[in-house]
């Protein structure tokens, strides 16, 4: 179950990991961008901040070759979240299309072509979508939430495995995730 105040009290943050997981532009990692999303009281910060001290290190040159050498040459580092769990199988297709529907239902029209399940896309939803009371957000949210978990769960091993310096950054969204998680029993 999905703890909807706290999800909208960090939705912030998951505009810093959407600008982090796109392609690099220069304004991405300017030195006092981290503070426009978050600050020490969020609770993956520690991780967020080991991640942000690294790529300060790399040029724009290098962070896009690093970006693309990591999210789009290598198989166990996609950035579609149910390519882990169904590759391309007719089941992925239906996962698909239940997520776009969530997305169109909270009034997020998909303009480019990237896939329902694409990371950077998933976060811009739980960034920008507004009204999340009642059951039926706490099913939509736990969706998308449980595809996230099972995605980032492989990508995480796979960064970790390349010692990617992105491993940090994924590392704080799986910190992220589980503070707006609500265990059976009631705790956080």
């Amino acid at each position: 179950m999905i703890n909807l105040e706290k999800l909208h009290a960090y939705q912030r943050g998951f505009g810093f990991f959407v600008q982090q997981l796109t392609y690099p532009e220069q304004l991405d990692f300017n030195p006092t961008g981290l503070e426009e999303y978050m600050d020490s009281s969020y609770p993956a910060y520690s991780f967020i901040l080991q991640y942000w001290e690294r790529m300060q290190h790399y040029s724009l040159e290098q962070l896009q070759e690093l970006y693309v050498e990591t999210f789009d040459f290598q198989r166990k580092s996609t950035l579609y979240m149910t390519y882990f769990k169904y590759e391309d199988s007719k089941e992925r297709g239906a996962m698909l299309a239940e997520l776009k529907s969530i997305y169109q239902l909270y009034g997020l029209d998909m303009v480019n072509e990237e896939l329902p399940d694409y990371l950077p896309l998933i976060l811009e939803f739980l960034y920008a979508v507004d009204g999340l009371t009642g059951e039926q957000a706490q099913g939509h949210l736990g969706k998308v939430i449980a595809v996230l978990e099972d995605g980032t769960y492989h990508l995480v091993k796979a960064l970790e495995q390349y010692k990617s310096p992105y491993h940090p950054l994924l590392m704080g969204l799986r910190e992220t995730f589980k503070a707006c998680v609500v265990k059976e029993d009631g705790v956080q």
